[in-house]
């Protein structure tokens, strides 16, 4: 069985590979990049934006994972490249990563992983519909900066937020993809324990030793806040938004499914913390 991972340099596709690697032959693995010069071996030249290096990149492709574009208000059309190929290529299965229910979710940014996913459905192919959570490191990456200031912002009010590490998705995205199966499948995947952001500054707040509080603030000043931080108005706008849809318990998930597949527990929020304070 030859698997191939889309964007295979990036934050989450290069930890797949390297659970790939631990669980079929290496021979078995195509990485697909844009850029191959970042990715030591693998690796075929795949760009979502650029239709005619797909139909190589998949020969001979029995799974492909299918990792969801980073360019927001262009991934349908990105997606819809990388599928329409790899059904001309043969490929009989693919799985994708969306977002934690998907169909369902009160975050914008769901709204091209729902088209994906329409898309996927009407291929024909057999597919795993990977619907990651949010990624511990979205809150741990801002740490440093955080304590620096005293106190931690957002618009997520009780919103509980069961979150998980990358490691802990790549990890049953390998299982997933490495695992022959014949039958189209969803799995919503998230960590185990979920926190509030309160919670989560309650946690920071006892490994520095600093009291670190959590401001609540309304969607719009968490929105310009963000916006001063040199982020583009639009995304900052879609980051606000998701802390609101969090508020209303669109990342919340207690199914366990994630723990379930990767045979152990999922990454406990202090361990996250303390490698990020570390870091």
């Amino acid at each position: 069985m030859t698997i191939a991972v889309t964007g295979s340099t990036g934050q989450l596709g290069r930890l797949v590979i390297e659970k790939l690697k631990a669980r079929v032959p290496a021979g078995e693995i195509i990485a697909l990049a844009r850029d191959p010069a970042k990715a030591a071996d693998l690796v075929r030249v795949a760009d979502y934006a650029k239709p005619e290096t797909l139909a190589t990149a998949l020969a001979g492709v029995d799974t492909l994972l299918l990792i969801s574009s980073d360019a927001v208000g262009q991934r349908v059309a990105q997606h819809a490249a990388v599928i329409d190929a790899a059904k001309a290529a043969g490929v009989k299965r693919i799985a994708y990563t969306s977002i934690l229910r998907g169909d369902a979710s009160p975050l914008v940014l769901a709204d091209e992983h729902k088209a994906t996913e329409a898309l996927i459905k009407a291929s024909g192919l057999t597919y795993a519909l990977l619907r990651n959570g949010w990624y511990t490191e979205n809150y741990t990456g801002s740490l440093a900066g955080a304590v620096a200031a005293g106190a931690m912002i957002g618009a997520s009010g009780e919103g509980k937020i069961s979150a998980a590490p990358r490691e802990d998705y790549a990890e049953a995205a390998a299982v997933v993809i490495s695992t022959p199966d014949t039958e189209s499948r969803v799995y919503e995947l998230a960590g185990d324990t979920a926190f509030t952001r309160a919670e989560l500054a309650a946690e920071v707040s006892r490994q520095t030793g600093k009291t670190i509080p959590y401001n609540d603030l309304p969607e719009a000043e968490y929105a310009r806040i963000l916006e001063s931080f040199g982020l583009p108005a639009p995304f900052a706008a879609v980051l606000a938004q998701s802390d609101i849809g969090a508020a209303q318990g669109g990342l919340f998930d207690d199914s366990r499914t994630l723990s379930g597949l990767i045979g152990r527990p999922t990454t406990p929020l202090a361990t996250a913390v303390a490698a990020a304070l570390a870091g």
